[in-house]
């Protein structure tokens, strides 16, 4: 990845923790995965307190990447409200309730060391 794609991919995150910001997400996580997949440099992980919350924060996030010239590749979940996700490539954002959130426990999965043996 050259150098002005990984400054675009962090300021792309950084507009995804602004939106999230706005509408009050509850323990926004940055997981930088560049070393561990070629689909995504950056997953984002955020919590609401509802399925309203949930679908609002997601909302907001694409309505803010909009804003600055950016398109979801696709948004999954947002029907249900329990988990969404919203993949705009190089960064995926997922939000969910904190119950679906601690079930998943989508920070330890991308952070555990794989097994080298």
């Amino acid at each position: 990845m050259t150098d002005a794609l990984a400054a675009e991919s962090d300021t792309f995150t950084n507009l995804v923790l602004d939106a999230l910001d706005d509408m009050k997400a509850l323990d926004p996580v940055v997981i930088d995965v560049r070393a561990l997949s070629s689909v995504m440099d950056f997953l984002v992980v955020a919590s609401g307190t509802s399925t309203r919350h949930v679908k609002s924060l997601a909302d907001n996030v694409i309505l803010k990447a909009k804003e600055g010239g950016m398109r979801p590749i696709g948004v999954e979940g947002e029907s249900v409200g329990e988990w969404v996700l919203v993949d705009f490539g190089d960064v995926v954002l997922h939000v969910m309730q904190p119950a679906t959130r601690s079930f998943y426990d989508l920070e330890r999965l991308w952070t555990a060391l794989p097994d080298t043996e």
